[in-house]
């Protein structure tokens, strides 16, 4: 009997080196994939961007996933919000007053929108502070961003369209090209 056990863990012992030695490759048979296979991607876009949001109510969770909490909802359609990070289909995202969380990139638009987040501002006919005003926009009113170059955009609020400077504005970098 001992003999016996004996062959038998010397030949499994055998079969097994066999199996984890290099062949004739130069790697190991159980050796660990050179690249990982599961990695977690997002949309690929560059983070930070804007978007804005697609609906009029949007649950803002506490981590990516509807596992997470609601922490909070926003109840403004168009509100622009700055993408932070993201997580297969979750993105985190920014409002103009910083506060920030997680929502599925379904509730999110790719049109761009701003919010006058500070003091009021002039709408312009045309891109110059010298030209005729438009209108005065008050702080939180949402308008549709139609262009930017330079330090202005063109934009549209409520039917209205003209000029505003970027500076006046959330929802937009300082130097970004918007066609």
């Amino acid at each position: 009997m001992g003999i016996r056990s004996s062959a038998l863990v010397c030949g499994f012992s055998v079969a097994l080196a066999a199996f984890l030695l290099p062949q004739a490759g130069g790697k190991p048979a159980l050796a660990a994939p050179d690249k990982p296979t599961a990695q977690r991607k997002g949309s690929g876009l560059p983070i930070p961007r804007f978007a804005s949001l697609r609906s009029d109510e949007v649950n803002v969770r506490t981590g990516p996933g509807s596992r997470y909490p609601i922490d909070w909802m926003f109840k403004r359609k168009a509100m622009p919000v700055e993408i932070v990070a993201e997580y297969e289909n979750w993105r985190k995202i920014r409002d103009w007053q910083g506060a920030s969380g997680w929502v599925h990139q379904s509730l999110l638009s790719g049109k761009r929108s701003f919010i006058i987040s500070a003091k009021t501002t002039s709408l312009y006919k045309t891109p110059a502070s010298s030209a005729e005003v438009v209108a005065k926009l008050e702080p939180e009113v949402l308008g549709e961003i139609r262009s930017c170059a330079g330090d202005w955009c063109r934009v549209k609020v409520s039917g209205v369209s003209g000029w505003i400077e970027r500076s006046g504005m959330w929802g937009v970098y300082k130097s970004e090209p918007i066609n």
